[in-house]
């Protein structure tokens, strides 16, 4: 069937009529929002704002959540489906801090929330990975306080390595390929899979080489987020070039 606007000469633009879903990212983060964009299927659109991140100390962490009513209004003005916290270091701050995070924002909306966190342990059970490597971009604090994040909820982190990065906009310079050769470089064979965690670093177009490279599933931030976004959304388009589990968006329905 010929496209509307194509057969009037005007341009194509998708305005997400299907889905729309309101993300929070740090204000520094400026990877989140093209791998988001590049990963959602069309008639799905992300509407995006911000709240102040700009380190990684355990005050700043925690200081990005003082705006969450405020931003999650924001976005509920302009009608979303859905509203999304989406930051890896805060959400896995604390075992409890994900579930904080959804009450508080549905609470001020009355709109569905999820945070980054609940993407990544869905994820981590519809691939049935028992044994997890994880790799971060963050410095020790952060990183180990996600592996306590993920060892409180019953996933063994067998293997990993932080870079020690404090701050999102230097994340961001990391290029694909010398992630690629991190990862290439930290091919455990104590794991079934890999989280390369975190919302701001280049991960997303390297997502199908690291899993040929590893012969496992690789979870990123972002891509767990979109994928556990359509599952919750019922939206069920396939979406192909970023890994096993955005494969097949069929996998399942996501819970909290």
């Amino acid at each position: 069937m010929m496209n509307v606007a194509a057969s009037l000469g005007q341009p194509d633009i998708d305005y997400g009529d299907q889905f729309r879903a309101g993300i929070i990212v740090p204000s520094g983060n400026v990877v989140a929002e093209a791998e988001i964009r590049a990963m959602l299927p069309r008639g799905v659109a992300p509407l995006f704002t911000r709240l102040a991140l700009r380190g990684s100390s355990e005050a700043e962490l925690i200081g990005m959540l003082s705006g969450l009513e405020g931003a999650a209004g924001l976005l509920a003005d302009a009608k979303v489906g859905m509203i999304i916290f989406h930051c890896t270091a805060v959400s896995t701050f604390a075992p409890h801090l994900a579930g904080n995070i959804r009450t508080r924002i549905e609470h001020a909306t009355g709109i569905t929330a999820f945070a980054t966190s609940d993407a990544i342990l869905e994820a981590v059970k519809i691939l049935n990975i028992s044994r997890l490597s994880l790799l971060t971009p963050y410095i020790e604090p952060v990183h180990r306080r996600e592996v306590a994040f993920l060892t409180a909820h019953d996933i063994d982190v067998v293997d990993g390595e932080c870079l020690g990065i404090d701050t999102n906009a230097e994340m961001a310079t990391l290029t694909p390929s010398a992630l690629l050769d991190w990862v290439a470089r930290h091919n455990s064979t104590k794991s079934d899979g890999c989280l390369l965690s975190c919302t701001a670093i280049r991960s997303a177009g390297i997502i199908s080489r690291m899993e040929q490279l590893l012969a496992r599933p690789v979870i990123t931030s972002n891509q767990a987020m979109v994928w556990h976004l359509l599952q919750l959304a019922r939206i069920s388009k396939r979406v192909e070039g970023f890994g096993s589990l955005l494969g097949d968006t069929r996998k399942g329905i996501g819970t909290r």
